[in-house]
């Protein structure tokens, strides 16, 4: 009987967890940077590679589908709508990877929920908004960025000068922290345009 050496044991446990050893990976930034459109890549190359994958969205988001994942861009996947945080976890059974999106809509609950699920060997792909429309923190996101693996931050295009942009500025007079919409309520700044923008708002 062959007696097991430190690296021998060391190497054993490398390659179970090549194998079963999940992860968080999160893509944040502002409104029209690309968030939705990276989670679904991820998604498909995910299923190029014969993984089983579930999409979760929160049922606030109606924007553009009751029942998928869309990008600006116009790409889509199925997706399961749930109100809470929790519900992630009942229907992630006998799956190799999740996808939430619109994460900042979810509740407090959410980090601790991927933390569940990556232990349990899943790879967790969150995409959300990381500041509201006022630049404060959004939701679950910033606690997501505290326990990720990886954290990927996207940028838009500033609609009034072209620079990199990371503000989702609200051009329509609404104080509710949520306030779904698109173009017509939202546009992407810089942080100079935003900070001139929002000054104007106060005068």
């Amino acid at each position: 009987m062959k007696i097991k050496t430190e690296m021998d044991i060391s190497t054993d446990s490398f390659h179970n967890l090549s194998f079963t050893q999940g992860s968080i990976e999160v893509i944040c930034g502002s409104m029209f940077s690309g968030k939705t459109e990276e989670l679904i890549r991820r998604i498909r190359r995910a299923g190029i590679a014969r993984q089983k994958a579930v999409i979760f969205k929160p049922a606030v988001d109606t924007r553009y589908s009751d029942t998928e994942v869309v990008s600006h861009d116009a790409r889509s996947v199925p997706s399961t709508v749930v109100s809470s945080s929790g519900s992630i976890l009942l229907l992630s059974d006998n799956v190799d990877v999740v996808g939430i999106d619109e994460a900042q809509f979810l509740d407090g609950s959410l980090a601790e929920v991927c933390v569940t699920l990556a232990n349990r060997g899943i790879r967790v792909i969150v995409a959300g908004l990381d500041m509201d429309f006022l630049g404060r923190p959004f939701g679950p996101i910033p606690s997501l960025c505290a326990v990720a693996d990886s954290v990927t931050k996207v940028h838009a295009i500033c609609m009034q000068c072209g620079r990199v942009a990371q503000f989702s500025h609200r051009t329509v007079e609404n104080s509710k922290q949520i306030l779904i919409g698109e173009t017509e309520k939202y546009e992407p700044l810089c942080r100079l345009c935003y900070i001139n923008a929002t000054q104007k708002n106060k005068s």
